[in-house]
């Protein structure tokens, strides 16, 4: 993961330790010398941690009466490996000669998630979209790590809010444009109307995936939210477009010059606009300090989107006007059969 490009300060979360006694049963002393491994565990759990023999009962309370060995038999490792064991013959062998005693450093606390313990492995991406460098580090760690069976790998972190959230944003982007249809169809008393608006919403989608994939950006909650502005930019200029058109057409002018008219009187603004939105976002597009991984997908995508949304409003947009309008218009010969919209 060190080679990936936006990964830093990668490490593996540790505790402070504490000295923990380890003995370690040697299956072949064990057989050796006819001793069960049950009667071991069961003599180190007395002498060390201690065994209910009885209960003391006062009143309505009840205590447990605790055998174990006097500290001076247990206090170290030389003590505990005297301890004597009974083998099957009757001889009593000493701790020491069916196991192996050390003192190692473990983990003061042991991490769990859902009752599974966990290691964790920590990292911080800067410089780079989360989505892709994870993304990457994914690849090679599937390539390259072979975990034991038993054993799962989960990325969780920020990555895991994020995954959740795009999800959540996956719901809330097509509940959005529902609701501004049905805006639209208020506004205008007419599907058709509202219909060819909401034609502006996958020319300026296609246009903020294209800037997404030509400067290597993944989709990310950012991006999610700079395609939700766009949108509602998109469709501003479609209303004010369409809306104009049929302001001409109301003062009967022609159906070809009511567009033209409308394209022309509407192209400075929807010009300045995009060029507006643009110059200002340009610079948390070319960002590279902290917070750019955020900043940077929001503005490439509202950039790119633009510079499609306008495209399509200015000479493609009239010109699927033109053609719906004019079926309903105007008869197969071209002669006017209908005066309004």
């Amino acid at each position: 993961m060190e080679t990936v490009d936006g990964i830093e300060d990668l490490g593996v979360i540790r505790n402070i330790g504490q000295p923990e006694l380890r003995i370690e049963l040697n299956e072949s002393r064990l057989a050796r010398y006819g001793v069960a491994k049950e009667d071991v565990q069961s003599i180190i759990e007395m002498a060390i941690g201690g065994k209910s023999a009885s209960l003391l009962y006062e009143d309505e309370r009840k205590f447990n009466i605790m055998v174990r060995y006097e500290s001076a038999f247990r206090r170290s490792e030389n003590e505990i490996g005297k301890i004597l064991v009974p083998a099957k013959d009757g001889s009593m062998i000493p701790i020491r000669e069916l196991a192996d005693i050390h003192t190692i450093t473990g983990p003061l606390i042991i991490y769990r998630d859902n009752h599974a313990r966990f290691c964790a492995v920590k990292f911080s991406v800067r410089g780079r979209d989360m989505g892709s460098a994870v993304a990457e580090a994914q690849r090679k760690v599937e390539r390259q790590v072979k975990l034991p069976e038993g054993y799962t790998l989960k990325w969780t972190g920020d990555f895991e809010n994020q995954q959740r959230a795009t999800k959540r944003l996956a719901q809330v982007v097509p509940v959005s444009i529902a609701i501004i249809f049905v805006i639209l169809f208020v506004l205008f008393g007419n599907a058709r109307d509202a219909g060819l608006v909401l034609l502006n919403v996958p020319y300026a989608a296609v246009g903020g995936i294209l800037a997404l994939l030509i400067t290597n950006f993944n989709f990310s909650i950012s991006a999610g939210i700079g395609f939700i502005a766009l949108f509602g930019i998109c469709i501003q200029n479609g209303v004010i477009m369409i809306s104009d058109i049929k302001n001409n057409l109301r003062e009967r002018h022609p159906l070809e010059d009511s567009i033209k008219m409308s394209v022309k009187s509407r192209v400075r603004s929807v010009l300045m606009t995009a060029s507006m939105a643009a110059i200002g976002l340009l610079p948390a597009a070319l960002s590279h300090g902290i917070g750019s991984e955020s900043q940077r997908p929001l503005a490439i995508v509202i950039i790119g989107g633009l510079i499609g949304a306008t495209f399509f409003t200015l000479f493609v947009f009239p010109l699927m006007v033109e053609a719906f309008y004019r079926r309903m218009l105007y008869d197969k010969n071209g002669k006017l059969v209908q005066r309004r919209l």
